[in-house]
């Protein structure tokens, strides 16, 4: 038996796509604020999380399309306003919210996480102070992380050009909006991995003012660990100076302003010549001062040290009296020594054996006298027999012939064997011996020895008509 009704009858597949029909109509785009949990990354790259109050929870999804145009990067905890459509997913039976756009909900849920983050990377080390590196006073190249667009940059390059001009290597940026982190940690370390002789000696992350949302780019994470890690000495000038991101406590100096900012990069021209010249003033009065010290005690040193002229004079009269006293006593040493040495003159051999030759005659004599007498003759008879006959006899008559030849071989070298043979020996007035004619001089007295004595001559001028000249 039919029921009987008007009721229209549906399929589920019709009813299901009826009812995605009427939320589609009844909604289409809306703005859901809640808290995220449940939040879980798929290998497909879709996100799947579910939003939740005091009152209800709501399912949520985030297509792989839509992921990487997030401005907000879904976590657990966060309270986020996120913008979509309602869908429904047939084969569960539920209907879900499909997010396009995402955002922190208030400045309260912005700060809470900046918060969190901050404590972590504190945690960390990268905000310790030792790790904040000195600028340097006179970059050779500014680097510039900002927008191209708008005042920040222009505001940089004034002030580097009226206080010390420097060449300006810009980075240009997004600064705000979805990926605006991502594009300003790539110039960062894009910065920073220049070759050295490109890379710049300082660099400005900036941009102008703005809201929380509008600085949260430099409150992101990636970004502060690209701050970190630079290589380069960083000045971090974001937002007016009441405003404070997470890069401020990781870069080396904070600019309240961009401005600020490029004054801290580079000093004043005038004061560094200003600055130069108090110096070099002062390092000349310091020198000048120093040569005085040293001038006052030169001239006290000199008043104590004696005159040098007197000191001169001394010494050279000094030296002019034992030259003096040098020159009287060299001849008398000479002379002395002559003396010592005629003391030492020994009498020629020839008249030893003369005398030697007498004293043995004498002693002959004696002994022929002594055995004239016949008892004398008698009593000496053994001992002459003895004598005679003895070795004494054989060694006297052995020692008169080794004599007699020694007085030959004397004989034969003397000079007055030579004389003997009618040659004379010519001596000067000194007594030494003249061989060459050269040597001798016009008028000069000479000695002239023969065998039998000496005659003393005086020398004439050489004869023109001989070869060799004549002495007398």
């Amino acid at each position: 038996m039919e029921s009987q009704t008007n009721m229209p009858e549906f399929a589920v597949g019709e009813l299901a796509g009826a009812i995605k029909g009427v939320l589609r109509e009844a909604f289409g785009r809306v703005r859901v604020r809640g808290e995220i949990t449940e939040c879980k990354r798929y290998p497909s790259g879709h996100i799947y999380l579910s939003l939740k109050d005091a009152d209800a929870k709501l399912e949520a999804v985030v297509w792989k399309m839509s992921v990487r145009n997030l401005a907000v990067q879904p976590e657990n905890g966060l309270e986020v306003i996120a913008t979509g459509r309602i869908d429904t997913y047939a084969d569960r039976s539920k209907y879900q919210l499909v997010i396009d756009r995402l955002e922190y909900a208030g400045e309260g849920a912005l700060l809470a996480r900046i918060e969190k983050l901050r404590l972590a990377l504190m945690a960390e080390g990268l905000f310790a102070p030792e790790r904040k590196r000195a600028i340097p006073l006179l970059p050779a190249r500014v680097g510039v992380v900002t927008s191209e667009k708008g005042a920040v940059l222009q505001d940089i390059r004034t002030t580097i050009a009226r206080r010390f001009p420097r060449p300006i290597l810009l980075w240009p940026v997004q600064v705000q909006g979805q990926g605006s982190a991502e594009l300003i940690a790539r110039a960062i370390d894009g910065m920073g991995a220049l070759p050295p002789h490109l890379r710049p000696d300082v660099l400005i992350v900036a941009r102008g003012g703005g809201s929380l949302e509008d600085l949260m780019a430099f409150n992101e994470e990636v970004v502060v660990r690209a701050v970190a890690n630079c290589p380069i000495p960083v000045i971090s000038a974001v937002g007016h100076e009441t405003d404070t991101t997470l890069i401020d406590f990781a870069s080396d100096r904070r600019a309240p302003t961009p401005t600020a900012a490029a004054e801290m990069a580079v000093p004043a021209r005038i004061e560094l010549l200003a600055d130069l010249s108090q110096r070099g003033g002062r390092l000349h009065q310091a020198v000048q001062a120093r040569l005085e010290r040293a001038r006052g005690s030169l001239l006290r040193a000199e008043r104590g040290l004696p005159a040098m002229p007197d000191i001169l004079a001394s010494l050279r009269q000094r030296l002019d009296d034992r030259g003096e006293r040098l020159r009287q006593a060299l001849p008398g040493l000479l002379a002395a020594k002559r003396a010592a040495l005629t003391r030492l003159h020994l009498p020629h051999p020839r008249e030893g054996i003369a005398a030697r030759r007498g004293a043995l005659a004498l002693l002959a004599e004696r002994l022929r006298g002594g055995f004239a007498s016949g008892q004398a003759r008698r009593r000496a008879a053994p001992v002459l027999a003895r004598f005679n006959e003895g070795p004494v006899l054989a060694l006297l008559r052995e020692r008169r012939t080794a004599l007699g030849g020694l007085a030959a071989r004397l004989e034969s070298v003397s000079y007055q064997a030579v004389l003997a043979r009618g040659f004379a020996l010519v001596r000067d007035a000194r007594g030494r011996a003249v061989t060459h004619a050269a040597e001798v001089k016009p008028g000069a007295a000479l000695t002239i020895a023969f065998q039998d004595g000496e005659a003393h001559v005086r020398a004439e001028k050489p004869r023109p008509d001989t070869a060799q000249g004549s002495l007398f």
